[in-house]
Formats: C-alpha cells, sequence, structure tokens
C-alpha cells in the first residue's frame, strides 16, 4: 500500500492583517473577517518565488518522513503559479534540495492540485514497488491578484506544503480517490493573459489581464452543489458514510464557506481541519500545509480515516481517502 511518510509546510514570513486591506478598499476589517473568517494571510517576499516556498516545504516533508532528497524517484509538484513557463518549477525545486534522482512534472489544477498531485504520484509508484514520490503544492498568489479586486484581494495569501510517498503496511494508506474536471464552468475563475490564447503585451498588462477573475457567487455555488455530491460517491464506493471520516482536510477557501460545506456533508462534529483564518486562501497549497499542520499537532492517529478535498479553478474537483499511517517508513 501507498500512503504518506512524512509531511511539511512553509508560510513566507510577511503577513497582512485584515486591516491593511480595509483601509484599501473603505471597509473594516470586521467586514472581511464577516466575509471569509479571515483574519491574516501571508505575502512572499521580494525575489521569493515558488520553487523557494516549495523547496522549504519539501525538506520538512523530508526530515518528517527520516528520509533525504537523494531517495526520492518522483517529484510531482502543483502549482498554478510557478517560476515559468518552461522550465517546469518541480525540475528548479529538484536542483535547490539535491534530489538528482527524481522525475520532475508539474500539474496544474488550481486549487484542488494537491489532490491531483497525490493520485498522480500514487499511479507511478504502483509501477515501481518501492520507490518513494516527494509531492509539493505552492502558490504565490499575492503576485496574481488585482490589488484592487476586493473579491480575490482579501482572500488569497502565498504558501506551499509537501508530502512524502511511500509503502505503508496494508491495510493503512491510500484508500480510493475521485478526480473529475468540469470544463464548462472554467470562467468562473480565470487568469486570461499570459497563455498561448492570449500573449503578454502592454494591452494586457495596462488592462490588469495577467490577474485573477473570479465570478465570487457561482464558485460557491460549485462548492455546495457538485463537491458533496462527488464526496458522496467516493465514500461510496468504499462503502463509507460522512461520520465514518474522523479528520477532514479541505482545500481553504473561505471559512464561511468551509463552515456552510461541512454542515452539508454531515461529517462528525471537529472533523474538519482549518487554517484559512491564519493563512487565507493559498490556492493548490491550502490542504498540504493544513494537513502538515495536523500532523505536526499530534491529532492524526493510526489508522484513522482522513479525507482531503480540493475544489476550485478549472473548474474541478479532487478528494482522496487514506487510512493514517503515523511511523517509519515500511
Amino acid at each position: 500500500m501507498t500512503g504518506i511518510l512524512g509531511t511539511g509546510s512553509y508560510l513566507p514570513e510577511h503577513e497582512v492583517g485584515n486591516e491593511e486591506l480595509a483601509a484599501r478598499f473603505g471597509v473594516t476589517p470586521e467586514w472581511i473577517t464577516g466575509k471569509t473568517a479571515i483574519r491574516t494571510r501571508r505575502y512572499a517576499a521580494p525575489g521569493e518565488a515558488a520553487s523557494d516556498l516549495a523547496a522549504h516545504a519539501a525538506e520538512r516533508a523530508l526530515t518528517d518522513a527520516g528520509l533525504t532528497a537523494a531517495d526520492i524517484d518522483h517529484l510531482v509538484l502543483a502549482t498554478s503559479t510557478g517560476d515559468h513557463i518552461v522550465p517546469q518549477t518541480s525540475t528548479v525545486v529538484q536542483a535547490a534540495i539535491g534530489a538528482h534522482r527524481a522525475n520532475c512534472l508539474d500539474v496544474n489544477v488550481a486549487c484542488s492540485g494537491f489532490v491531483h498531485a497525490l493520485v498522480t504520484a500514487r499511479g507511478l509508484l504502483a509501477l515501481q514497488p518501492g520507490g518513494r514520490a516527494l509531492v509539493i503544492a505552492t502558490d504565490v498568489w499575492s503576485r496574481f491578484t488585482d490589488p484592487h479586486d476586493r473579491s480575490t484581494a482579501v482572500l488569497l495569501g502565498d504558501g506551499a506544503g509537501a508530502a512524502v510517498l511511500g509503502e505503508v503496511p496494508a491495510p493503512l494508506g491510500f484508500l480510493g480517490h475521485l478526480l473529475r474536471g468540469h470544463g464548462a464552468d472554467r470562467r468562473l475563475l480565470v487568469v486570461d493573459a499570459g497563455g498561448s490564447r492570449l500573449p503578454a503585451s502592454s494591452e494586457t498588462v495596462a488592462g490588469t489581464r495577467h490577474t485573477l477573475r473570479m465570478i465570487g457567487r457561482e464558485v460557491t455555488a460549485f462548492a455546495h452543489s457538485v463537491v458533496p455530491r462527488e464526496i458522496g460517491e467516493l465514500l461510496s464506493s468504499q462503502g463509507l458514510a460522512p461520520q465514518d471520516i474522523d479528520h477532514f482536510v479541505p482545500h481553504q477557501a473561505n471559512g464561511v464557506l468551509l463552515d456552510k460545506l461541512v454542515a452539508t456533508l454531515g461529517l462528525r462534529d471537529n472533523a474538519a481541519h482549518r487554517t484559512v483564518e491564519r493563512y487565507g486562501n493559498t490556492g493548490s497549497a491550502s490542504i498540504a500545509v493544513t494537513l502538515d499542520e495536523a500532523n505536526r499537532a499530534g491529532v492524526l492517529r493510526e489508522g484513522e480515516l482522513v479525507l482531503l478535498s480540493g475544489f476550485g479553478g478549472g473548474m474541478a474537483h479532487g478528494s482522496t481517502l487514506l487510512r493514517w499511517h503515523q511511523g517509519a517508513p515500511a
């Protein structure tokens, strides 16, 4: 069985509180908290890129797993805000941490990227018994947010999280997953410019076409309608019910949205883990960061059922279920 051997995360030092954003948008800090439950978020320092955050998180995950970068066979990195269009950011991280044996690939599925990267790594390890994979999620959304767009600027922050995958004793480890795209709704979250359809130009820069645009009400509707239905499909495929889940680690999109999502899912009391209040929405990194904090707090027990669920840009949804392994690699 493939499971998680260790986790790590990294948040930039610069903290941006609601007071600073409230003054910019002519609202109160309490208004932001009431709409999002977010009190503060982190921004990368000048010169600090997605790969820098990723490398810090990766090294912490390797230490937690009792491994070194030289032990890694596959490095799968989820990001929508990578260092470059080419090369892939995973190769930048590979060089930074010394994972010179590793196959490197990037996954861009926005806020569900960490789950998609986990499933991708699990598939690669199924073809290589005894192998190990380093899965990293990193985003620097502060560089792709219009500072004058209240709907996104109050939500987004920067961060990175990582997990090391390898063999664990049965019946622990990953049990199943559900990945699904909803491309007809792709307009709900989009960065228009910078790709082959609308290359960068002075006009696209002047028009802030390189920043994220979101139709917030419809994104919320997607989360409340599609995500519970598809999580239900995954649980049913494993013969499980929501009350069987010990730990739910969702994408930290918006704290108010999460409250309603947890209620709709019918999870047991205190099953949901949250970091959104302190870090905001860190994109693909949010699940990985939250999982690491739960792991380091010692609340994840051997054999407990952990449900990870990401949803957002694409639109896309990905959930995966595992029985937690607490200890050294098998």
